[in-house]
């Protein structure tokens, strides 16, 4: 295989495994750039005791967990609380729906079976299985990590559902200095590709996109200089939902496979530095 990256300047958003990611793209021949957009994803172990504790005492009809990690340290709280049996009962009382391979494999080893499965371990394939749910004046706890879900949450409001979010995993948004020298980057055609590892990364962007009034420019660099790249589809969604229409993303989610995978897009596409 040839070295599709030849020149190419490709931007990392992650904060870590800069080192793996950077040896990747430099064995395709590209040039890494580091632009976090990660910011801080932190254990917000104090903030959910509160609805923690109200999902023990009144329960819902729909629980909804989105991650593996976030659906085991909700458990892990609970047994610190000392209420893991009466919140493992009102799971088994409730509907529970999923989205992810790695949620199903936690539920699987507590003993907690899932309703409704995603399609395909994103949040636009869970909507489509929920589909022809009755949500009407149902109360619905959705677990969330580290960032919101609107897509999801407008979904359940529209067919009538009373829905509260639980987030042990919060984030802080990075520091706008590196999202402001992107930002100019991608608008001076000075970078090729910006790599995205996980969605938080696609939100911090748009977000100070949307603070400072440049969402049009922002589109308009990925739609006509700058490719987008994602790690995989949950990632991609987030892109997708930002406005994002040209993405690259890989079958296998993997950092491997995603710089491969972008190294043969340039090698299809003939693309000359």
């Amino acid at each position: 295989m040839g070295k599709g990256l030849e020149g190419k300047r490709v931007v990392i958003g992650a904060s870590r495994k800069i080192e793996e990611i950077s040896k990747l793209i430099e064995n395709q021949g590209g040039i890494p750039v580091v632009r976090s957009l990660q910011g801080t994803v932190f254990l917000a172990e104090k903030e959910v005791e509160p609805a923690l504790i109200k999902f023990v005492n009144e329960g819902a009809d729909w629980v909804i967990f989105t991650t593996g990690i976030g659906t085991e340290t909700l458990v892990n709280i609970t047994e610190k609380l000392g209420v893991k049996a009466e919140y493992l009962k009102r799971l088994e009382a409730a509907n529970i729906a999923i989205r992810g391979y790695k949620t199903k494999n936690y539920l699987k080893k507590i003993g907690v079976v899932p309703d409704i499965l995603d399609e395909d371990g994103s949040t636009r394939g869970l909507i489509r299985a929920l589909e022809d749910v009755d949500f009407a004046g149902k109360n619905v706890l959705v677990q969330l990590h580290g960032e919101t879900a609107p897509r999801l949450i407008q979904f359940l409001e529209d067919k009538g559902a009373s829905v509260a979010t639980i987030l042990p995993y919060q984030h802080i948004a990075p520091e706008w200095d590196a999202v402001q020298t992107l930002f100019e980057e991608m608008h001076d055609n000075k970078v090729d590709a910006v790599c995205f590892t996980s969605a938080i990364q696609v939100r911090s962007l748009f977000t100070f996109a949307k603070e400072k009034g440049v969402i049009k420019e922002i589109l308009d660099a990925f739609q006509d200089n700058t490719l987008a790249v994602a790690v995989g589809k949950v990632t991609a969604e987030a892109l997708s939902e930002e406005g994002v229409d040209k993405i690259v993303v890989p079958e296998l989610e993997r950092m491997g496979a995603m710089i491969i995978e972008l190294s043969r897009y340039y090698e299809g596409n003939n693309v000359n530095s």
